[in-house]
């Protein structure tokens, strides 16, 4: 019983049992098949259309745009918490005037 091998099954993977590779006399050495070589890549590069090539940047530009967003939110509370100090500031130094003239008037 003698099994051949295949390309992928070789029959043995000692490369000096296996048979060598003959040339096909029609091609020349080291002619490898257009569709082999430089087609597919081509296909395959030209398949990204220039949307995809743009989806990072505007994953980016959408990434910014909810930073800057929030950027501003966190202003505007902290204007907020500031407004609200400086409001009870204001108050506490209206009682403080309010208390002096009243002692001012009494004596």
């Amino acid at each position: 019983m003698n099994i051949t091998g295949t390309i992928d099954r070789p029959l043995t993977h000692d490369p000096k049992k296996q048979a060598p590779m003959k040339p096909l006399t029609h091609e020349p050495a080291g002619f490898a098949p257009e569709d082999l070589t430089t087609r597919g890549a081509n296909d395959s590069r030209q398949n990204r259309t220039r949307e995809m090539q743009l989806i990072p940047e505007a994953l980016a530009r959408a990434h910014m745009h909810d930073r800057l967003q929030e950027a501003e939110q966190e202003r505007r509370a902290m204007r907020l918490v500031t407004a609200r100090r400086m409001q009870r500031r204001a108050e506490r130094a209206s009682l403080r005037a309010r208390r002096a003239l009243a002692i001012a008037v009494m004596q």
